[in-house]
């Protein structure tokens, strides 16, 4: 007898809010500066992320009524990787500016984007097949070789992005059951190759320091001579690496408990930068106040509890580590978008899932909603 299958409602209920909701915030956060800024149509962020938000709908559809185990085979998991790899050199030679985006005429693509499913995919294959070897070497080392091809590629212009897929490979396979000695070298190589990558790109330098020594007096000491500090402000776009941060925390700070309502944002009319990308999260607390923004805080709470729940209760080791990968990656890349937008951490450049403008953003995180829908309507 063919199994019945039982849809989340809870979790598929959430993402449809979420999606709803970034399409009104888009709209909100947007419209105003696409006519100033942009001399375009007041609708045309909304109107494209709105043709983004249907495929990618029907993209997590086709994922969530597809049986998962269906994946759990090579070709899907090493020719995701590579097929991504592929795009990312594929950019870099194409955009020799940002090195982020592939465009065939009025679309564009972030194909970074697509090393998050592409990974989730991956090591939820791998690590299935070495369960009780996971500290072997012949575990640990294609997964290292794995994760630091796609993350260096990645962070060559997505730097952010690179940051999520590193700590999603380094959480799976924490729970795996990884050597904590294994996993302190992991991290401490991560952070090496973390810093040096933050040094090579002057702008990125630039935010760490006015995030760590905004005074620059403990660079003062380090470098009495300046060099570092003159070399960090040779690409900064402003002599404020601060100022998105700082902008985006009198927009909340001004919302209040209930906000100043939809389309009332005064932050949005260009003093805050990406107001409908990156610091979205600025207006939803300037238009909502603290109620809108602990609801959305709250919605993410529910799909990480929806997503363990998943994983608890997935009816084989692939179908487990699949949801595992698929919840750390879309809660850790929240995580860091309100961390930046709070001035908890240095600007990373990283949307907001479901609620940030941009297609290959959306379209990886329904994506990956699709995947783990699929898991949970098999889960016992």
């Amino acid at each position: 007898m063919a199994q019945r299958l039982k849809t989340d409602w809870i979790l598929f209920l959430t993402v449809l809010t979420l999606v709803l909701f970034g399409l009104v915030m888009v709209y909100s956060s947007s419209s105003i500066i696409a006519e100033l800024k942009f001399h375009v149509s007041s609708t045309y962020f909304f109107l494209r992320q709105l043709g983004w938000a249907a495929v990618s709908f029907a993209i997590l559809l086709y994922c969530m009524r597809r049986d998962y185990r269906r994946w759990n085979d090579p070709r899907f998991a090493f020719a995701g990787l590579g097929i991504v790899v592929l795009l990312l050199l594929a950019v870099y030679i194409t955009d020799g500016t940002s090195h982020r985006w592939l465009r065939a005429g009025p679309m564009s693509l972030q194909p970074s984007e697509l090393a998050k499913p592409a990974l989730a995919l991956f090591l939820a294959f791998y690590l299935c097949r070495r369960i009780g070897a996971v500290n072997d070497k012949h575990t640990l080392g294609p997964i290292g070789i794995a994760i630091s091809v796609i993350a260096l590629a990645v962070a060559v212009a997505d730097f952010g992005t690179a940051v999520v897929l590193v700590a999603t490979t380094a959480a799976v396979i924490f729970v795996a059951g990884v050597d904590y000695r294994y996993l302190i070298v992991c991290c401490a190589l991560g952070a090496i190759l973390g810093l040096g990558f933050i040094a090579v790109k002057p702008y990125r330098l630039a935010r760490a320091i006015d995030f760590l020594d905004k005074d620059h007096k403990l660079l003062g000491k380090i470098d009495p001579r300046g060099r570092i500090l003159a070399y960090a402000k040779q690409t900064a776009s402003t002599s404020d690496p601060g100022y998105q941060q700082r902008q985006a925390e009198i927009a909340v700070g001004s919302g209040g408990f209930l906000g100043l309502g939809l389309m009332e944002s005064k932050q949005k009319i260009e003093f805050l930068p990406e107001a409908h990308t990156d610091f979205i999260y600025g207006v939803v607390g300037e238009e909502t106040g603290f109620f809108g923004s602990a609801l959305l805080l709250a919605a993410f709470v529910v799909l990480l509890w929806r997503g363990f729940r998943t994983y608890m209760r997935a009816p084989d080791n692939f179908g487990r580590y699949l949801a595992l990968s698929i919840t750390v990656s879309i809660v850790v890349q929240a995580l860091i978008n309100l961390s930046v937008v709070l001035n908890l951490a240095p600007n990373k450049g990283i949307p907001l899932p479901f609620i940030s403008y941009g297609g290959s953003s959306l379209l990886s995180t329904l994506l990956l909603m699709g995947m783990l829908l699929s898991v949970s309507e098999h889960a016992a």
